[in-house]
């Protein structure tokens, strides 16, 4: 399969909110490091974010454009709220080693009435 169809894929089970599902794109020592939280190591791990994530605010993204080269795919994204970011992931036998993540954490915590960190 295409790595830009797995990100895809990616994107439509993120919509969901189902972080069993979305762990299953990562290999078990897969790191996620968004770049305003500090790096996420471990499959396990990442699932647990994604639950918490999931739980605390209502998230849905928007594909603007997805690029692949070799072994890395780009993710520039929307969300319905207008906020913006990228992600790039890369991959080793179909499954997500790494994966950065840039958006505004400000931006975010106002528009989904979050506390903001002191």
């Amino acid at each position: 399969m295409e790595l830009k169809q797995i990100v895809e894929n990616w994107v439509a089970t993120f919509n969901r909110g189902d972080a069993d599902a979305i762990a299953e794109f990562y290999c078990d020592n897969a790191v996620n490091h968004q770049v305003a939280n500090d790096p996420i190591v471990g499959k396990d791990a990442i699932k647990q974010m994604f639950a918490s994530e999931f739980a605390t605010a209502d998230m849905f993204c928007i594909v603007e454009n997805i690029f692949q080269d070799g072994q890395w795919v780009i993710l520039e994204w929307k969300d319905p709220i207008g906020l913006r970011g990228c992600g790039f992931f890369q991959f080793e036998n179909e499954l997500i080693t790494f994966q950065r993540g840039y958006w505004d954490k400000l931006s975010f915590l106002k528009a989904n009435n979050l506390p903001i960190p002191q």
